[in-house]
C-alpha cells in the first residue's frame, strides 16, 4: 500500500507538497453518486408516493457497488482494494497512533477509512437485496426489518465515516472532502495516478442517468380517483 508515516511535526512539510492527482474519476463520481442516491432513498423510505423514486435509488446504489467492485480490481492504483484493504492489525496500530497523537499518513484511504468503506459496500448489498425481496413480496416481515435495520446501520456507519474524515482532516491538516471533488491531494508526483479516466466516469454517468430516466417513464400514470371519489360523494 502507498503509505506514508509523519509525526505531527512533520505534517506541514507534507501539506505543503504540490497537488498531485490520487482519486481518479470514476472513483469520486462513485463517491457523490452514492451519497446522493443513499440520501434520497433513506429520505423516501416511509413514503408511498415517493416508493418508486426510492426503489430506483436503491438499484442505482446497488448497480454503483457492482462497478465499485469491478473498478477496485482494475481501477487505477489507490481505487484498487489491494492498495488499501488490510487486516484487523493495521487498523488496530492506525487507531492507536491517532490515540497517540501521531497519526499514520496515507496517500490513499487509511486501514480505518478502508474498513468502513468495505463494510458500507455489504450493507448496500444486503439492503438492495432485502429491499428487492420487499418490493416484489417475496419472504415475509423479517425482511422488511432486515432491510430497515441494515439501512439505519448503514446511516450509522455513514456518520462514522464522516466523523473520521473530519478527524483525519484535522490532524492531518488536508481536505480530504475536497480531494474527493477535485481528485487532488498533497503528494509526492510518483504516488499519483496518470489518467484521470473520465471517459469511464462519463459513461458511469450516463448509465446511471439513462436509467433514472427508464424508470421515470415506466412511472404509473397519475391516478384520477380522488377526483371520481369526490364527484361520487357529490352525487
Amino acid at each position: 500500500m502507498s503509505a506514508t508515516s509523519a509525526s505531527p511535526a512533520e505534517l506541514p512539510a507534507a501539506a505543503g507538497e504540490r497537488k498531485t492527482l490520487i482519486w481518479d474519476a470514476p472513483v469520486r463520481v462513485f463517491h457523490w453518486l452514492m451519497v446522493l442516491s443513499f440520501a434520497g432513498a433513506y429520505i423516501t423510505a416511509e413514503s408511498e408516493r415517493w416508493r418508486l423514486l426510492h426503489v430506483t435509488l436503491g438499484y442505482t446504489m446497488a448497480g454503483l457497488v457492482g462497478f465499485r467492485i469491478l473498478w477496485g480490481l482494475v481501477g487505477t492504483r489507490h481505487a484498487r482494494f489491494a492498495s488499501f484493504v488490510r487486516g484487523p492489525a493495521a487498523v488496530k496500530r492506525y487507531l492507536l497512533a491517532i490515540l497517540r497523537g501521531q497519526p499514520e499518513h496515507h496517500v490513499g484511504h487509511n486501514p480505518a477509512g478502508a474498513l468502513a468503506i468495505v463494510g458500507m459496500l455489504v450493507l448496500t448489498l444486503a439492503i438492495a437485496a432485502s429491499g428487492w425481496s420487499v418490493y416484489n413480496e417475496i419472504g415475509g416481515d423479517w425482511l422488511e426489518e432486515v432491510h430497515e435495520f441494515a439501512a439505519n446501520l448503514m446511516l450509522a456507519l455513514v456518520g462514522v465515516h464522516i466523523a473520521g474524515v473530519l478527524l483525519a482532516s484535522w490532524m492531518h491538516h488536508e481536505n480530504l472532502s475536497g480531494a474527493m471533488i477535485d481528485g487532488r491531494k498533497a503528494a509526492p508526483p510518483e504516488e499519483g495516478v496518470r489518467s484521470a479516466w473520465r471517459s469511464v466516469a462519463v459513461l458511469m454517468l450516463v448509465a446511471v442517468l439513462g436509467f433514472w430516466w427508464l424508470q421515470w417513464q415506466s412511472a404509473p400514470a397519475v391516478s384520477d380517483r380522488p377526483a371520481a371519489t369526490a364527484k361520487d360523494h357529490d352525487d
